[in-house]
């Protein structure tokens, strides 16, 4: 499966640098930027700075497992994190992570488990850039459908207009001038709403 289109920002946070290899070179076909960093307080200050597609942490870390980070930007933002857990660990947090939305593998792991688990986290990511194109999308036809709600009430209030009649002189000049119903109606807000 490849992601040829998109690119992903990926924020790889393990100390150990044998793993961090395998991650690069399983990752870097599709992730740019990739930053690697050895804790957990690193991992925070970086998304301080940035916010990444996809998170993963490879546990124990000198600072903690990491769960709770993983639990905070899989709740918070749009990203999509991987935590690979030593197997006691594993057992133990694995359905905590679950249910905080955060991926688990166990250790140790090959490099063909570890490229599918990456393969499954780009596609929930892919996932998550289509429904957040949807909502942006919908976002903006509501504000368009408010935008010119209010010019309609503008219209009926300051020209005596009816409903219907604001309806369709925002109609009407739309197409006239081969322009969207919102350019008339905010030009209307700026002429009447004074």
């Amino acid at each position: 499966m490849l992601f040829p289109s998109q690119c992903y920002s990926l924020l790889l946070v393990s100390c150990s640098e044998r793993f961090n290899e395998t991650v690069l070179g399983l990752c870097k076909p599709y992730c740019d930027p990739i930053r690697v960093v050895p804790s957990v307080n690193a991992a925070k200050r970086a998304v301080l700075d940035q916010s990444y597609d996809l998170v993963l942490l490879n546990a124990p870390l000198p600072d903690g497992q990491g769960m709770d980070l993983a639990a905070e930007l899989s709740a918070g933002r749009q990203t999509i994190c991987l935590l690979l857990l030593r197997a006691q660990e594993f057992k133990l947090l694995q359905s905590r992570a679950e249910e905080q939305g955060v991926f688990t593998l166990e250790k140790p792991t090959t490099p063909r488990t570890l490229e599918t688990a990456i393969h499954w986290m780009l596609t929930a990511r892919q996932r998550l850039r289509r429904l957040e194109q949807k909502t942006q999308s919908l976002e903006e036809k509501m504000q368009e459908i408010r935008t010119v709600n209010r010019a309609k009430w503008l219209l009926i209030g300051q020209l005596g207009m009816t409903e219907a009649d604001a309806h369709r002189y925002l109609e009407k000049q739309a197409m006239d001038r081969c322009v969207s119903r919102r350019t008339i109606a905010e030009e209307i807000i700026r002429i009447y709403d004074a």
